[in-house]
């Protein structure tokens, strides 16, 4: 591998842009989808529960693969494998835009899952290659501003396409975008070679794939037929079972896949720990806001999308800022401002009621968009500065596994807190679902959900705390070594 003197500092503005075309596109295209779902069950005489498929089948694929293709461009190279993730990513969408039954689309879109999680998995460590260490922080901050852009943009723009052509054009829309990407991929990133004589974990990453699959399908089972379900239990079980002999492989292969000392950095392992836990909490919140919003305040669906931009906007401001500001002081203690902010957010969330005005709800999400922004990027710079040069592609795509993986934990088992609160609250012998259980019944839930995602961010400050006083005390024994010596 290069040393850090033979890399180009003089191009990092162009490698990121290069990258943040990758992230927007791949941002665009999970958003945009979810606002087709409805127009495609017309346009392909099928059923809501097939179509939901086209979703689900996406990002289970991208979860599952992250990080073997992570693995992968750290033996042959970051820039071959990102560039033919843009180019997979343009075939699955021209493919998927061709689609005439629910079955080739869901196909399709598992192919273009493959390419997208090649350029999600890479994009991290492609930056974090390109910026010098002092300005890392800033880097991933304007990355986590792409994401918000991604994120908002998606369902305008697909609900401009929907109204004014057909629902093909959702995928066709890729096309300028992914093409302007594979060119300046092309150009900027540059093309450093590993050394030889590496082997890829095969067994190693069938396990995993295979037990992340099995977990994300019994927790996506779970919501359906409840989590008491034998079944869900079977599938579930089989799929944490699967992933312990995962772990088992890795301390025993010559080469693992993923390296088991990793983890005894305790930055990297707290900070990854740190990132899954926030997304579970915030992933599965808010797929609730909507039950909120329409169900509870009865607002309609154009209020509700621009209520539901609240977080997305917040993130893309504060992210920039965060990151700079972590280049500069202890990104630890922007972590747990972040954090904190994020908890009394969620805290607060669960005094949501019928009488909550719009600005309540506003000043209460508001808190929770700046605290996952100002969390984001000094948590995903100090993840990928506590990544050898050789293990960057495979730290990356642990990172944003960490993400998808923690957001379909998450919209499973809050989703569940809440659906199996609001039953309990409407009563015993209650048989109705819980979006259309009593008003106070859903609002009892919601606080319990709520509480639920406030506590699991109180852990993953607490979980910040210990290692910041690791840090601290490392720092003091380093100082008294030192003087020691001299």
């Amino acid at each position: 591998m290069p040393n850090s003197d033979t890399i180009d500092y003089s191009r990092k503005w162009h490698i990121l842009a290069a990258v943040g075309t990758g992230v927007f596109l791949a941002t665009l295209d999970t958003s945009i989808i979810n606002v087709s779902l409805p127009t495609l069950v017309r346009a392909l005489h099928t059923e809501f529960a097939n179509v939901q498929w086209v979703v689900l089948a996406y990002l289970l694929t991208i979860t599952c693969t992250m990080a073997g293709i992570g693995r992968l461009a750290d033996m042959v190279g970051k820039k071959t494998i990102y560039m033919l993730g843009f180019a997979i990513f343009t075939l699955g969408s021209v493919l998927c835009g061709l689609s005439m039954t629910v079955n080739w689309l869901i196909g399709f879109r598992m192919l273009q899952a493959i390419g997208a999680a090649m350029v999600m998995a890479l994009g991290a460590a492609i930056v974090t290659e390109a910026f010098p260490a002092e300005e890392r922080g800033r880097a991933m901050g304007l990355i986590g501003a792409i994401v918000s852009a991604g994120i908002i943009t998606g369902p305008a723009l697909g609900g401009v396409i929907l109204g004014f052509l057909s629902w093909h054009w959702i995928f066709f829309v890729n096309l300028p975008v992914a093409t302007l990407g594979i060119i300046m991929a092309y150009r900027f990133v540059p093309d450093f070679k590993p050394k030889g004589g590496q082997h890829f974990d095969l067994l190693g990453a069938s396990f995993l794939c295979f037990g992340l699959l099995s977990l994300l399908l019994g927790l996506t089972f779970g919501q359906k037929q409840g989590f008491s379900h034998p079944l869900v239990w079977v599938i579930t079980g089989g799929g944490l079972a699967i992933l312990v002999i995962f772990v088992f492989i890795e301390h025993k292969v010559h080469q693992p896949m993923i390296d088991p000392q990793l983890f005894k950095n305790s930055l990297f392992s707290v900070n990854l720990t740190t990132g899954f836990i926030s997304f579970v909490a915030l992933g599965g919140s808010i797929i609730l806001l909507p039950f909120y919003l329409e169900n509870i305040l009865g607002l309609p669906s154009i209020k509700v999308g621009l209520l539901m931009g609240i977080i997305p906007v917040m993130l893309g401001v504060t992210s920039p800022i965060a990151g700079s500001l972590s280049d500069r002081m202890s990104g630890r203690k922007i972590i747990m401002v972040g954090l904190g902010l994020m908890f009394v957010g969620f805290l607060s969330a669960s005094s949501l009621n019928q009488d909550t005005s719009l600005w309540g709800y506003a000043v209460r999400i508001f808190a929770i968009g700046a605290g996952i922004g100002i969390f984001l990027s000094p948590n995903n710079s100090a993840i990928m500065g506590a990544a050898p040069r050789h293990q960057m592609g495979i730290v990356s795509g642990m990172m944003a596994q960490s993400r998808t993986l923690g957001q379909t934990v998450g919209v499973a088992v809050i989703g569940a807190i809440w659906a199996g609160r609001t039953i309990f609250y409407a009563g015993a012998g209650t048989e109705v679902g819980a979006s259309v259980a009593p008003v106070q019944a859903q609002i009892r839930g919601l606080h319990d959900a709520f509480c639920a995602a406030a506590v699991l961010i109180a852990i993953a400050f607490i979980l910040n705390i210990k290692a910041y006083a690791g840090e601290k005390q490392r720092s003091k024994s380093g100082s008294a070594n030192t003087r020691a010596a001299s």
